[in-house]
């Protein structure tokens, strides 16, 4: 997610955005920028890479002193991570300067609309177009709120903007649309910002912005509007964490941040996606309909908890595409001689897209002459770069080593490649696909309300810091969903921990069961997968006869496992292949909360490492 400071006030405006910007990088980005308001017009610099690459710019060619300004860190959506894709963006005249966090799904139409009349962007982004667009309304109106209203209007998706115009002195315009954006007042002095930990130096009294509103901060105050431009108020409150806890959203973890952050970026994963008539619409997959209709197999490769998602998509592929589904662990792929060729689809899935094992098995893949797609959080990485095809989730960044966000993402993504295949090939009606884009809508709401009921696994977590094993199981679906949850707590809680498929149990796993023995269990809908539901309440019955405490996921309004479970934790009804987006939730929480109680550092794990890129 993308860092954005704006300041107005006596200060000199770049100590005090550079210095928030700093404060932001726990956030992750590939460039940043400023805009100042100086000698009647606006200075900007921005450059790629780390904040050091613009503090030496700007060394090197100082930006005049001003009191008002912007500044922003990027996470790449829209364009390689370069100098001309940083931000702040401004119009033909240099009037005007703009930041933006988000994606504007509707921004190919606008930019086509501003070259139409002889507007010359010059970058690859989507946020550039607001820039354009407002200089136009600024132009029409002399009133940079009114103009920014005007703008926001004609945007579609999800953003947060902050801008400054060179007609409008000490004046610094926001706007938002689900993406967050804060006020910070103090003396003399306000500031704007998309995390509290970019003002908190300065001033701890601050205002949240609510859906759909512009404001516009001065150093005597700010005024707040709807789009609609009717008087709106935003949300005031005093902020008492201190610095590292702001950047934390006041978590104790950002492990715990992340997976509150669960909700907005499974929503956000679709954006820009879904076409008017409800089908997807996946152009950045840069691979023709024709090439994919050529393709015989789909293989996944990847690695740790992506080697998990990849198991969920063979499921999705499966069913949606009709095509068969390989998934290889990406360390072991070249070694074992593959079969591949021009018709294979080989889908590399990894976080930071630097993932070594995951980068040589795209490379085989290519060698080979497959078709590659990497399902990638991070924006001009490796991954994406060496692939034929890309399809990024939008997690934004992801700072704890066990990741949550990501994961969950990967899945959203993972369902609309099979989506899309079954799209082009024509094996799933329109009317189909529809139907699952729109529960897949709706899952962002299904995560949050999986949330809202965690704190008894807390408890639970917290009743087992003493337990030497936790065992996991689950079928379909859910077997994927039962190897993350041992997982996580063998990267979080340094303990052992196992995740079988249930129907394996009577194969050797059962002889691990014994009295007191912690046994989590997935169960699939008995909507939909009856016979399915009824096998692994059996298993359940199974290893509770032999002692085994069970803790047992279900669905609203399974009845049927309330006999046999020990601990229950309900789970929203979704649809069969879409349960890992609400089950894998309460695992993730379980296990943060149990390496917790065991003293253990949960953001930094002992010996792991977030990109792993060496083999």
């Amino acid at each position: 997610m993308c860092g954005i400071v704006g300041y107005v006030g006596d200060r000199n405006a770049l100590d005090v955005v550079l210095a928030g910007l700093g404060r932001l990088e726990y956030r992750g980005y590939d460039s940043a920028g400023v805009a100042v308001q100086a000698d009647g017009g606006l200075a900007a610099a921005k450059r790629a890479g780390k904040l050091a690459n613009l503090d030496k710019a700007l060394a090197e060619r100082p930006l005049p002193t001003g009191t008002t300004g912007i500044g922003h860190t990027r996470w790449a959506t829209h364009g390689r991570p370069d100098d001309a894709n940083a931000h702040p963006h401004l119009d033909d005249t240099g009037r005007v300067a703009v930041v933006h966090n988000g994606i504007i799904e509707n921004f190919a139409a606008l930019r086509a609309e501003l070259a139409g009349r002889g507007h010359r962007l010059a970058s690859d982004t989507d946020s550039e177009v607001v820039a354009h667009l407002l200089a136009e309304a600024h132009s029409a109106t002399g009133d940079l709120s009114e103009a920014m209203r005007q703008v926001c209007l004609r945007l579609e998706g999800a953003f947060t903007l902050v801008a400054v115009h060179a007609d409008a002195p000490d004046v610094v315009v926001g706007a938002r649309r689900n993406s967050p954006l804060v006020v910070g007042l103090g003396q003399g002095e306000a500031f704007l910002a998309s995390d509290v930990s970019a003002f908190i130096a300065h001033t701890r009294e601050a205002v949240e912005l609510g859906q759909d509103q512009v404001v516009e901060v001065r150093r005597d105050g700010v005024r707040i509007t709807g789009f609609d431009g009717a008087p709106a108020e935003g949300r005031p409150y005093h902020v008492d964490w201190d610095a590292s806890a702001a950047e934390k959203g006041g978590y104790d973890h950002f492990m715990l941040k992340e997976i509150a952050e669960q909700p907005k970026a499974v929503a956000d994963t679709l954006l820009g996606r879904v076409g008017e008539g409800g089908l997807l619409t996946l152009d950045e997959l840069r691979l023709t309909d024709a090439e994919l209709r050529e393709v015989d197999k789909v293989v996944v490769v990847a690695c740790g908890t992506a080697h998990h998602a990849g198991l969920i998509a063979k499921y999705a592929i499966e069913h949606w595409a009709r095509l068969p589904c390989e998934v290889e662990q990406a360390s072991e792929f070249r070694y074992r001689d593959p079969i591949l060729d021009r018709r294979t689809l080989v889908v590399a899935i990894s976080q930071s897209g630097e993932t070594m094992d995951t980068l040589m098995a795209l490379r085989h893949a290519r060698e080979m002459g497959a078709r590659t797609v990497a399902v990638c959080n991070t924006n001009g990485s490796t991954l994406p770069r060496e692939a034929d095809a890309v399809l990024y989730t939008h997690a934004g960044p992801e700072v704890a080593v066990a990741s949550t966000k990501a994961f969950l993402t990967q899945l959203v993504a993972c369902y609309l490649v099979a989506l899309y295949l079954g799209q082009v090939r024509g094996t799933r009606d329109a009317s189909e696909i529809r139907g699952v884009v729109r529960e897949l809508a709706g899952m962002g709401d299904r995560v949050e309300q999986v949330l809202a009921t965690m704190e008894p696994v807390r408890r639970l977590a917290r009743s087992l810091a003493d337990a030497e094993t936790v065992l996991f199981l689950g079928r379909h679906v859910g077997f994927p969903v039962a190897l993350e949850g041992a997982l996580k707590l063998k990267e979080l809680a340094y303990m052992h921990a196992e995740g079988f498929a249930a129907g394996e149990l009577k194969h050797g796993p059962i002889a691990l069961v014994e009295e007191d023995v912690p046994v989590v269990v997935v169960v699939p809908s008995p909507q939909e997968r009856s016979v399915l539901h009824d096998k692994v309440v059996s298993g359940i019955q199974e290893v509770r006869a032999r002692g085994a405490r069970t803790i047992v996921l279900a669905e609203e309004g399974d009845e049927s496992v309330v006999p046999y479970a020990d601990e229950l934790v309900r789970l929203p009804r979704t649809p069969p292949l879409l349960q890992p987006l609400v089950a894998t939730v309460p695992l993730q929480v379980f296990a943060c909360e149990l390496a917790t109680a065991r003293g253990n550092e949960v953001d930094q794990p002992r010996n792991l490492a977030k990109s792993v890129t060496v083999e």
